[in-house]
Order: structure tokens, then sequence, then C-alpha cells
């Protein structure tokens, strides 16, 4: 049997998991909680252990998985952003967005005082506007 992947809605609670993040990072959760909420249209839930997520799709393939639509998770080092990998504009967003660095599917910024919040609602947009549309190779 296969083992269970780590990263699905659970019943923990973001408000907990929020409330212990570091101490630098919280207010800027619940500012990205908001935003993330907002576009994909619903609540946050954990994933996991340490990804707050927001609306969900699935992947195809050989191993079908869900994931959040939109996610991310006050680490220490970096606030890490969760959003497709491949859609047509994120380097163009991405470029616009203010000091940060990125892979694949993540963005990782330091505080958010150092991006522009318009430029990260299209990132967020353009990303859960790509999944929706079916497009899952994140």
């Amino acid at each position: 049997m296969a083992a269970e992947p780590k990263t699905r809605p659970t019943d923990a609670s973001v408000d907990d998991f929020l409330a212990a993040a570091p101490e630098n990072r919280r207010a800027d959760a619940a500012v990205v909680r908001e935003i993330l909420s907002e576009i994909a249209g619903a609540p946050a839930v954990m994933w996991g252990p340490s990804i707050v997520g927001f609306g969900s799709y699935s992947t195809d393939g050989a191993k079908p998985m869900d994931w959040p639509l939109l996610g991310f998770s006050p680490r220490k080092a970096d606030l890490v952003l969760y959003f497709a990998s491949d859609f047509p504009e994120r380097e163009t967003l991405l470029a616009r967005l203010g000091k940060h660095r990125s892979s694949v599917a993540c963005v990782y910024l330091k505080r958010l005082s150092d991006v522009d919040l318009s430029v990260l609602r299209e990132l967020a947009k353009a990303s859960a506007a790509w999944t929706r549309s079916g497009h899952t190779s994140c």
C-alpha cells in the first residue's frame, strides 16, 4: 500500500498554527491569509503540518493528488507563497513584485513590505485562474 501524502487537508486550527508562527511573520501572515482567501473564494485550511491552503484542485497523471489552489507558510527564514509554476504571466509579474526569491511553485519573501501588494494580488489571481482552467502541472 502506498504511503499517504503529508500535504493534504487536516482538521488542525489555522488560527493556532499562525499564532505559533515566528513573531516577525504573524502580521504578514494575516494579510496574506486575507488576500489568498478572497482570491480563492475559500477559507484557510491547514494542509499538512505547515501549509495554509485555500481551495483545492486535483492533478492528473499516474499519481492523481489534491493540492491547495493557493497557499502559504510563515516559516522562520521566509514567508513562502505557493502558486502555479507555469502560468503565462508568472515571470512578468515576479519581475514587478519587488524583493523576493522564487523556485518552481514557491515565492520566498523576507517581509511583505518588500513587495507591491497589488502585484501580489495579480500573481495570486493569475495563478488561480490558470489552475482553475485545467492547467494542473504545478
